[in-house]
């Protein structure tokens, strides 16, 4: 019956394999009639009940196998995923650890509940699970879990500092009870001198590092020699270490960076050490020589490798730079002299100018040298070669062009000559495949750049079109030049074209973790150009398939761990684990998380489901310590260096939202949806279906009301002006509607009450036992007697904020200022209004308002409304005739007036102003569609 059973079963884990739940749900279902009592046929049916997100009735399936108590291993193996996917974690370690005690010489079932102890961070029992395998199996590499497990435990940031120098000296103490030595394998080597190098038992790492076997080890893995030397650091063996550096870049012809670096460093180990108290005289005639030895050894270096290599004339320029810096050497003609000497070499390599960038900060007189040697260059276009001296040429001279040099005309006549270059030197590609970058692709980016300038210091947005056009028709050459489609991107949101901008950011195909570092350039602040609320979802499902890496970092990083266990690569381990809890508790994925409440609130009606889902996901995301993972380097930045970075002068509205910006916007969303729904503590505690996430100790202390209630100044640094007013308004709406709010909220036994009616067919909630409800608590309040709050006045600011709100966008439209600001003031006016609504959807209810005497507080919220509607279908009537002005024949004529226009073809041109005028027009014509849907939605609310 097995084969039997075995052959029926092999389609449903192929449909799941698939992605194809719903046949392979059908299939468990036949086979469980006639094989009822199958645990494997319940699990396979609970995932692919998971994956259709039907979480109630998969629940009801899990529980039931949990029931049994089962230790087949396809069953369990199954159940993991099902336990992850509810985020039942505590329920997936017990399933084990229950499975192991049945069976506690099944090996394979002590390793599965170790790891999953591992992927709850669950050290202490992984490390107790390790200890039991090592003591009853007699294998090392348990013993080595073991001490992996109590590192872990003692890096962890919960744990108390004094404990931490204690699971230190046990890792230490289970190395030392190892039967065979850490040098059998490289990393357990490397976890013996982790250990060593935290204990500072300096001289046992000494001993190993030195000995023939830890020798060899070094000179094979990267990560034990990088250990290595911040040992040899620790101890302040920075000459020994330096010396040792010399004889592999001679010897071994060693070019690895780390070689150089530590040269350098033991040179300056005199003047610069930690460990140095003052330096004399003798110590700087020393350090000196060392200078004098250090740069014979570089110059021999970089003459033997001639152009193969480049570390060695790159460690004289930082010889320099660090002689100069550290006082030693005070005339630069000699870094002048090799920065003249690496262009000779290098400067027809495309990594000329990021090498001597850093050098560059010279003092006028050499200043005035260096630009002088630049400008004798020859430029010629004969080969890609000299063109990329042409480029380079191009790239240094801008970058230290002083400020009195950077006019708007002046940066516009250097775009059309980058421009120029860029059209002479184009033949040079011809033969290119079109999935090949032109070699002339940074002199448009030039151009662009020098345009952007323009803008920035004049504030006339034809520099800006200048730019777009620049750089598009660069795209046509090289469709596939991802840093051409970013600056784009950057431009057309500050030109209010958002269809082009994701157009552009789509076109780039952004997978897996890069949708972590770059959706910011898309998603930050997206609610802006949104038109969710008429039904177009083309942000709202960016943000949902930017967020997907996050599920997939929970499902599959798990299993790279334990992979990594099993195949004892400890030293990719805590790699694996950073990387997991850099994207569990990634800066982006919860910017875009608010983002796409911002947009959900205006395109679903505001309804119970909505707000309590929205308020638990909110609260969690509320709880997280934060890591900043976004890419903002990737953007080419070839601004002279008295400016901003490209990527400053670009970002929309001048900031970039971070960690005060998400905690001030969470903190508005958090109240608004408590305030919407009937959820407590207490009652979210039963309606949960996974764990709740560990809240970090320091949060412990500070209940959740005051931590909404705080506001830091430096939070504040990351708003807009229209932002401040938006959270300072939501904040006086809050607390002049918590008095109300408090009072008539049912008691927490009557929503668990309502609650378990509406899933005692699904699934019965956590732990409850349905209270009676009494007559007083069936009115929605607990204590009837008790007086309502009495009514008190709108605050002024709460009346009067649309007010402001409608100067504002009127003198925004008076003085032309781009779609983006214009629609940067009209989304927020109408994401007020819908706070407002949600925080007032309680009193909708006739018989509560009647029974708590609240009729007058009902009838300013019917004030309040109006006037925000009449402000939203003035914002939109004002919206609609701007973006009558825009797709137009004469202002797509505008374009032809540019500084450019005269070098691109006139079709060419036309097109371009075409797309850009006609994607302005649907961006603004959409955001007032959508304000006109919401006050028809919620007109009589």
């Amino acid at each position: 019956m097995s084969s039997a059973f075995d052959r029926q079963v092999r389609p449903i884990y192929d449909a799941l394999d698939s992605g194809s739940n719903k046949p392979a749900i059908i299939a468990c279902t036949k086979l469980l009639k006639k094989y009822p009592k199958s645990t494997l046929l319940m699990a396979l049916k609970a995932l692919g009940l998971v994956r259709l997100q039907k979480v109630e009735e998969s629940m009801m399936l899990c529980d039931e196998v949990l029931a049994t108590k089962t230790t087949d291993d396809s069953t369990l193996s199954i159940m993991t995923h099902v336990l992850r996917g509810l985020g039942r974690f505590t329920d997936m370690i017990a399933m084990f650890d229950d499975a192991f005690k049945r069976q506690p010489h099944n090996e394979e079932l002590g390793a599965q509940t170790f790891f999953a102890n591992i992927r709850t961070t669950n050290w202490k029992a992984a490390q107790q699970v390790a200890n039991k395998m090592h003591k009853q199996f007699q294998e090392d590499r348990y013993l080595y879990w073991n001490i992996l497990a109590v590192i872990l435990q003692a890096n962890d940031s919960t744990t108390p500092p004094n404990m931490r120098n204690l699971l230190y000296k046990l890792a230490h103490r289970h190395v030392l009870s190892s039967p065979t030595p850490s040098y059998l394998s490289a990393d357990r080597f490397h976890l013996h001198l982790i250990i060593l190098q935290e204990l500072q038992l300096f001289d046992e790492a000494h001993t190993l590092l030195e000995s023939e076997v830890g020798k060899a080890i070094c000179s094979t893995s990267l990560v034990c020699n990088h250990t290595r030397r911040d040992i040899w650091r620790l101890r302040g063996l920075w000459e020994e270490e330096g010396e040792r550096a010399q004889r592999n870049i001679t010897e071994r012809r060693d070019r690895n960076w780390l070689e150089f670096l530590s040269v350098l460093d033991a040179t300056f180990s005199t003047v610069s050490s930690p460990h140095q108290q003052e330096v004399t005289e003798a110590v700087k005639s020393e350090c000196i020589e060392c200078i004098s030895k250090a740069r014979q050894f570089f110059t021999e270096i970089a003459e033997g490798d001639g152009r193969k290599d480049r570390s060695g004339f790159l460690a004289l320029l930082e010889l320099e730079k660090r002689s100069i810096t550290n006082g030693l050497v005070s005339d630069q003609t000699e870094l002048l002299t090799l920065m003249k000497r690496y262009y000779n070499t290098f400067g027809d390599k495309a990594c000329c100018f990021e090498d001597t960038r850093p050098y560059l900060e010279l003092p006028d007189d050499s200043l005035s040298a260096w630009t002088s040697f630049l400008e004798s260059q020859t430029v010629s276009y004969v080969d890609v070669s000299e063109l990329q001296r042409c480029i380079n040429i191009r790239k240094l001279t801008r970058y230290n062009l002083p400020e009195s040099q950077l006019s708007p005309e002046s940066e516009s006549t250097r775009a059309v000559e980058y421009l120029s270059d860029y059209l002479e030197g184009l033949h040079l590609g011809n033969s290119l495949p079109v999935t090949e970058l032109q070699p002339v692709d940074d002199l448009a980016i030039l151009a662009g750049q020098a345009f952007v300038n323009s803008w920035k210091t004049s504030g006339d947005v034809k520099y800006l079109f200048s730019a777009a056009l620049v750089l598009e028709f660069a795209l046509t050459k090289s469709r596939l030049s991802f840093p051409i489609r970013l600056l784009l991107v950057r431009i057309y949101r500050l030109l209010g074209a958002s269809s082009l901008a994701i157009e552009h950011y789509r076109a780039m195909h952004v997978k897996q973790v890069q949708n972590d570092t770059l959706s910011h350039f898309i998603l930050s602040r997206a609610s802006t150009f949104s038109s969710a609320a008429t039904g177009d979802l083309t942000y709202p499902t960016e943000c949902i398939e930017a967020s997907q890496i996050y599920i997939s970092n929970t499902q599959e990083t798990a299993e790279f761990i334990t992979r990594a266990f099993s195949a004892e690569k400890y030293t990719q381990i805590p790699d694996f684990m950073t990387f997991e809890d850099r994207l569990e508790n990634s800066l982006q994925r919860d910017l875009v998380k608010v983002e796409h409440v911002r947009m959900r609130i205006s395109h679903e009606h505001l309804e119970p489901n909505l707000i309590d889902s929205e308020l638990v996901e909110l609260k969690f995301v509320f709880d997280r310590v934060h890591h900043d993972n976004r890419d903002f380097e990737i953007l080419p930045n070839y601004q002279p260096r008295s400016q901003p970075s490209y990527n400053e002068q670009t970002l929309l509205f001048g900031s970039s939202p971070s960690y005060g910006w998400l905690g001030l916007f969470l903190k508005v969303y958090i109240r608004a949806f408590q305030q919407a729904s009937d959820l407590d503590e207490s009652v979210e505690e039963k309606l949960l279906v996974g764990d709740r996430p560990i809240k970090p100790s320091d949060l412990e202390k500070i209940s959740l009301k005051e931590r909404l209630a705080e506001r830091k100044p430096e939070e504040y640094n990351e708003l807009t002006s229209d932002e401040r007013l938006f959270v300072d308004w939501a904040t006086i709406l809050g607390d002049w509607l918590e008095p109300y709010h408090d009072h008539t909220r049912p008691p927490p036994a009557v929503v668990l009450a309502e609650a378990a009616k509406q899933t005692e067919k699904a699934y019965p909630l956590k732990g409850h036992v349905t209270p009676p409800v009494s007559d007083s608590a069936s009115n929605g309040h607990s204590k009837k007697e008790e007086e309502a709050p009495a009514v008190k006045k709108a605050p002024e600011a709460v009346a009067n904020f649309f007010d402001e709100m409608t100067q504002r966008f009127k003198s925004l439209v008076e003085s032309q200022s781009p779609p983006s600001e214009i629609l940067h003031v009209a989304a927020l006016t109408q994401e007020a209004f819908l706070v407002f609504t949600m925080g007032t959807l309680r009193f909708r209810s006739a018989p509560l308002v009647k029974i708590h005497k609240l009729g007058a507080l009902v009838q300013m919220f019917n004030e309040i409304r109006t006037k925000a509607i009449c402000v939203l279908r003035d914002m939109q009537s004002h919206l609609a005739q701007v973006s009558e002005g825009e797709n137009t024949v004469e202002s797509r004529k505008q374009f032809l007036d540019l500084p450019v226009s005269s070098k691109l073809d006139h079709d060419f041109v036309i097109n371009i102003a075409k797309k850009i005028r006609e994607s302005r027009k649907k961006t603004l014509e959409g955001a007032g569609k959508g304000m006109l849907k919401i006050c028809s939605t919620y007109e009589h609310a």
